[in-house]
C-alpha cells in the first residue's frame, strides 16, 4: 500500500504558516531592478504549493527569501508566526542538483544537517545510533533500502535525487523548500519522484513549496499553484488544484487535469507578454 494511501485533505483551514506582504528584493545596488517587487502571498500549515513562471522572474528568490538567506529591501516575512531575520532552521532544502558529497557515503550525506542544527547539533554523538536508524528508514521510504554505505557516483541521477530529498527531510523539519528538484531528470525518473515526495508529504505532513518550470508537475503535486510575473516578480495568479487525493498518475492524463494545465500555461504566457 501506498503512503498516499493515508493522504490527509488539502489543509484549507489550517493557520497560515508562511506569509510574505509586499515584499521587494534587488541584488547589488540599490538602484538594481528588483528581482521581486510588492510579492505577496500566504501559504498555510501542511499544504503543498507550487511556484510557477517565467524564467527570471524571481521564483529562487522567493525560496531565499522565505528561509532567511536574504532579506528584503521593503515588507515582511513571517515563518511559524515569527518574523524572518535570520535563517530559518526549521527549513530543509533540496535543489536540482543533488550536491552530495562524493567523499562521503549516503548515510554520511544524510547526516551533514545534523551536524549544523540545533538541537541535532549537540545530539549527535550520543544519539548516532538513534539518527542513524532515522536515515535508513527515510532511505527504505524512498526505495533506497540498504544503499546507504554506497557513495553517491555508485547511484543513478534519480537515486541522487531521493537520497538528497532524505537529507532535507532528516532532521524533520516543518517547511521543505523544493528549487527544481527533478528538473535534469528523465520524464519517467521524474514521475516516479513525484510519487515519492507525494508519498512523503502524505506521511509527514510538512509544509512544501515546490519552485518548477513544469507545469504538470505543479498541478498534480499541489494543492495550490502560484503564477508569478516577469520580473520584477509578483503573484498575478493562483490556482486551487480541486483534483482529490491520493493522486495516481493516470490522472495525468484526465480532461480535468489537461484543463487545469491549460489554465496555468494561459497565465504564464500572460506574464511573458506583460
Amino acid at each position: 500500500m501506498s503512503l498516499a494511501e493515508n493522504a490527509r485533505p488539502a489543509p484549507s483551514a489550517a493557520p497560515v504558516f508562511v506569509s510574505l506582504d509586499g515584499v521587494t528584493h534587488a541584488y547589488g545596488t540599490s538602484n538594481g531592478v528588483p528581482a521581486v517587487e510588492g510579492l505577496s502571498l500566504s501559504i498555510r500549515k501542511g499544504e503543498f504549493a507550487a511556484v510557477v513562471g517565467p524564467s527570471g522572474c524571481g521564483k529562487s528568490t522567493l525560496m531565499k527569501l522565505a528561509t532567511g538567506l536574504q532579506f528584503p529591501r521593503e515588507g515582511s516575512i513571517t515563518v511559524a508566526g515569527e518574523k524572518v531575520v535570520k535563517p530559518v532552521k526549521i527549513s530543509g532544502m533540496a535543489f536540482q542538483a543533488p550536491t552530495l558529497l562524493p567523499w562521503r557515503t549516503i548515510i554520511e550525506n544524510l547526516m551533514l544537517p545534523l551536524e549544523v542544527v540545533e538541537p541535532h547539533r549537540s545530539r549527535l554523538r550520543a544519539h548516532k545510533a538513534e539518527y542513524v536508524a532515522r536515515a535508513e528508514a527515510l532511505l527504505a521510504q524512498v526505495g533506497l533500502q540498504g544503499m546507504g554505505a554506497k557513495f553517491p557516483w555508485e547511484l543513478s541521477g534519480g537515486m541522487q535525487q531521493r537520497a538528497s530529498l532524505c537529507r532535507a527531510l532528516i532532521h524533520e523539519p516543518q517547511l521543505l523548500m523544493l528549487d527544481e528538484p527533478f528538473g535534469a531528470l528523465d520524464a519517467f525518473t521524474r514521475e516516479e519522484l513525484w510519487c515519492v515526495i507525494r508519498d512523503l508529504h502524505a506521511r509527514t505532513g510538512v509544509t512544501v513549496i515546490l519552485v518548477t518550470h513544469d507545469l504538470r508537475e505543479a498541478a498534480f503535486l499541489s494543492d495550490r499553484v502560484f503564477c508569478m510575473s516577469a520580473r520584477p516578480g509578483r503573484i498575478i495568479a493562483e490556482a486551487a488544484i480541486g483534483l482529490p487525493r491520493p493522486r495516481e498518475l493516470d490522472v495525468t492524463y484526465s480532461p480535468e487535469f489537461a484543463d487545469i494545465v491549460h489554465g496555468l500555461r494561459g497565465h504564464i504566457v500572460h506574464a511573458r507578454s506583460a
